[in-house]
């Protein structure tokens, strides 16, 4: 995947390639013309993704100082009697290929997927690097004192040269929280990894917050598919990943056709017979219960229903900030559609139950609102049937889960871990759990003190408590002011000892709310004080029990702090990272490879131990038929080597 965009191969076929070479003896015209052109074009671009955004401006600007040195060139040229000579042509041929490579390389940043430039965003670093490379080899065969170029060009030269140099070093800290939000969305291991909280934070992260964004991406996407099919690796994750950013602003999810070069564009195009005012702006489908939003936009009412249940504040339409939430029928426009669909024999979409003024089955509502009450009765089988009627139905429903929030049960939950029946915590964590999926109500739980009792469960509870316990941490902890209260809470270190001691599933649930406290700087901290490492090193050890993937992303996080790198640079771990490189699976290999790249960055001795035990051969087969990843990793680390 990392040949998207090319690199330098298609120069050949470039515009200037009519130039006899790059290099035209005459005026002001040919090569140096084409350059400068180049170069306003791809200083115009701006508005680069995010994950390029900060090496693209550092390229433009390189590529700008190039400026000056090209109009001297020109001025050079005109003035001579005679063309100019063969080491000239050919360094300009060398820059005009460099900076081809350069204008396309900003060109996809600015314009590219952006999610296929956060996968791949090591492999565009490499991209940037080579190109650094390309611009310092043409400048330093420049024959400058045959120009006679000013001094003070000279002297920009030499700087940008050293610059360049730098660049090629260059090696920005890599974004450990966004690796793992991407681990957890892309796995399909366990449905409950799978987070409205995390997939926001990565939209937003790439910017892809509306449906213009959405559509861009599209189009980007159709474009990687035309060039690589749609059943490249990366292509589908990339699809499956744009599925979800969809699903969580309120579109249906896509089909493999929705990704065709020739396919509709990102919502279903209505049929032309349908007035444009009777559809949906974000179905584009016609309204059965139009509603008006305080912008004065209107919308079918389940779909800007489903929009603000996922935690969004403004108009999708118009961008505005909604101050107020509330919606109303829109009986004249819905009178309209009526009409118009009798008067040419339409037959409006039929809903599948009555509905609420939420949107929301009105029975639904009367069912939840019971059982909320029940949950502080003095009968104490009402308050069984109830939490685990709620248990129930917050585990697949998602409007369940808003309804159970909203009608205040979430804080008879909370009190009810502290309730002294075993089987009542356990369902009572188990529908938190089920609760914290919608982002909303990540906030209002820990909000209700229920991190606390939580941990207790954690630490006291049946078995399948401990694991929900586990589980409800991990999704809870996805906003960030909810892993320092975990961590405040003294909540890693029975983390650890489920780690050690609990079931095969409370292990897997301990790992996964481990990695994700252990994005916070101050918990990397707490997790190492608490004995995690030795921890993990015997379980990186266990091939019987399966969890070397786990404890190395674990172990990576950790190797980021000084503390944890200082545990863990010692020879030993090193042989056996190596031995898993050797002869673990291709996700084993790729974790470990990315354990020894962030040590071996810190600590060139630890790069010479592996080497000695021989893991060169091995990150170079890596390197060649790994997992994307792992791929990435190795090749970063040899580099490095």
């Amino acid at each position: 995947m990392e040949g998207e965009a090319g690199g330098s191969s298609s120069v050949s076929s470039s515009p200037c390639s009519s130039c006899g070479g790059g290099a035209d003896g005459n005026g002001g015209g040919g090569v140096v013309e084409y350059l400068i052109g180049v170069i306003e074009k791809a200083g115009s671009y701006g508005g680069y993704r995010k994950t390029q955004r900060k090496e693209c401006l550092n390229l433009a600007r390189t590529l700008k100082l190039l400026v000056p040195l090209l109009e001297e060139i020109r001025e050079a040229r005109r003035a001579a009697d005679s063309p100019a000579g063969d080491g000239l042509d050919a360094a300009l041929v060398r820059l005009r290929q460099a900076v081809v490579a350069a204008n396309k390389l900003l060109k996809q940043c600015h314009c590219g997927s952006k999610i296929y430039l956060m996968l791949e965003s090591e492999a565009v670093v490499s991209r940037f690097h080579a190109v650094y490379y390309k611009l310092n080899e043409a400048l330093d065969d420049m024959p400058y004192d045959e120009l006679e170029v000013s001094v003070v060009v000279q002297d920009q030269v030499e700087l940008m040269r050293m610059q360049l140099k730098k660049a090629q070093k260059r090696r920005d800290t890599p974004d450990i929280e966004l690796a793992m939000d991407l681990m957890v969305v892309l796995s399909e291991k366990d449905d409950r990894n799978v987070d409205n909280a995390i997939l926001q934070c990565l939209a937003n992260r790439l910017e892809l917050r509306t449906f213009c964004d959405l559509k861009a991406e599209k189009v980007a996407i159709s474009k990687l598919v035309k060039q690589f099919g749609k059943d490249a690796q990366n292509i589908r994750q990339i699809m499956g990943l744009f599925g979800k950013f969809k699903r969580i602003i309120g579109f249906e999810e896509p089909s493999a056709q929705d990704f065709s070069v020739s396919s509709r564009t990102l919502v279903k195009l209505p049929s032309l017979s349908i007035p444009h005012e009777f559809l949906c702006p974000i179905t584009l489908e016609i309204m059965t219960d139009p509603v008006i939003v305080a912008t004065g936009q209107t919308y079918e009412r389940e779909s800007i229903q489903k929009w603000l249940d996922s935690n969004h504040r403004t108009c999708p339409k118009t961008g505005q900030i909604l101050h107020d939430l509330s919606v109303v029928p829109n009986y004249a426009l819905r009178n309209l559609i009526l009409q118009w669909c009798e008067k040419n024999d339409f037959e409006l979409p039929r809903k599948a139950i009555s509905v609420g003024s939420d949107g929301s089955s009105s029975e639904l509502v009367k069912q939840i609102s019971c059982l909320v009450q029940d949950l502080s009765s003095s009968q104490l089988n009402a308050r069984r049937h109830a939490i685990l009627e709620l248990r129930t139905l917050s585990k697949d429903n998602p409007d369940s889960r808003i309804l159970i929030a909203n009608m205040g049960g979430v804080t008879p939950l909370v009190q009810l871990l502290s309730f002294p029946d075993s089987k009542i915590q356990e369902h009572a964590v188990t529908a938190l759990l089920n609760l914290s999926l919608n982002d909303a109500n990540k906030r209002v739980i820990a909000r209700e003190g229920a991190i606390p009792p939580i941990i207790d469960i954690l630490q006291n509870g049946t078995d399948e408590a401990q694991e929900n316990s586990a589980a409800a941490l991990f999704s809870i902890s996805m906003l960030d002011e909810n892993k320092v209260l975990v961590g405040s809470a003294n909540g890693i270190p029975p983390l650890l000892d489920l780690l050690k001691n609990g079931t095969v599933r409370g292990k897997k649930d301990a790992a996964t709310a481990l990695v994700i406290l252990s994005l916070h700087q101050a918990n990397k901290s707490r997790a190492i004080k608490a004995g995690a490492i030795p921890l993990l090193l015997d379980l990186v050890k266990d091939n019987n029990l399966g969890m070397i993937d786990e404890a190395l992303s674990i172990l990576l996080l950790l190797a980021s702090h000084p503390e944890g790198r200082g545990k863990l640079g010692r020879v030993s771990f090193i042989k056996t990272l190596v031995e898993i490189i050797k002869n673990g699976t291709p996700k084993n290999k790729e974790c470990a490879t990315s354990v020894l790249l962030e040590l071996g960055l810190q600590n060139s001795s630890l790069v010479r131990a592996s080497l000695q035990y021989g893991v060169y051969e091995h990150l170079v087969e890596i390197a060649r038929n790994g997992t994307n990843r792992g791929q990435r990793k190795a090749y970063s680390l040899l580099q490095h080597i």
